[in-house]
């Protein structure tokens, strides 16, 4: 991950594109690995903040949609949309 360093900063500001430490147990890791490889899953950042000298980072695991759920979401969108342009056509002054 790329930190930008800090601007007024000094000559001790670390490498920006440096390889950072995971802070998790072997045990976590590997759980979150095997729910990526075996099942799946993805890995996503959910928010990123600093906390000290440290930057923390919250992940979540998420499932991808079906291609029907796609279709389906995509057909109500365009249904609202069908209404709402119908609303706003018929209550022109």
């Amino acid at each position: 991950m790329h930190i930008s360093p800090y601007e007024h900063g000094n000559i001790f500001n670390k490498d920006p594109l440096r390889n950072r430490k995971l802070l998790l147990s072997k045990k976590e890791i590997l759980k979150l690995s095997n729910l990526v490889k075996q099942q799946g899953l993805s890995l996503i950042p959910m928010s990123l903040y600093f906390k000290g000298s440290f930057v923390k980072l919250e992940l979540g695991i998420g499932k991808g949609k079906k291609l029907y759920d796609k279709r389906e979401t995509l057909a109500k969108k365009d249904a609202e949309m069908k209404i709402k342009k119908a609303i706003k056509n018929d209550y022109k002054f």
